[in-house]
């Protein structure tokens, strides 16, 4: 019992040093209608709207051009979360080997 408490508690400290590690990864998306800033925990740090999509005549393209940029923002997030957990070494999850 005590052996996985203490897995456990390993486990929670390297998603811990992963979570720190993720948050100074940046990433950007850009296109047409948009700017957004994640970090690696898949946070938005900021998100741009440029001047000539805040008319209500493009509202439609401005909701696929928002959604398409998130979409983008995530896959960029998780290829470097994938590449920072395999630099790191992975987790060493009991049960999943």
């Amino acid at each position: 019992m005590f052996n996985k408490l203490k897995q456990f508690n390993d486990l929670r400290k390297q998603a811990g040093v992963l979570k720190n590690a993720l948050a100074g990864e940046i990433v950007e998306v850009e296109n047409k209608a948009v700017k957004i800033t994640m970090d690696g925990n898949q946070e938005i740090k900021s998100l741009e709207i440029k001047p000539e999509f805040m008319h209500a005549e493009k509202r439609a393209e401005l909701e696929q051009e928002l959604k398409n940029a998130f979409a983008e923002s995530i896959k960029k997030v998780q290829r470097k979360m994938a590449m920072k957990m395999q630099s790191m070494g992975g987790f060493d999850m009991p049960g999943l080997k």
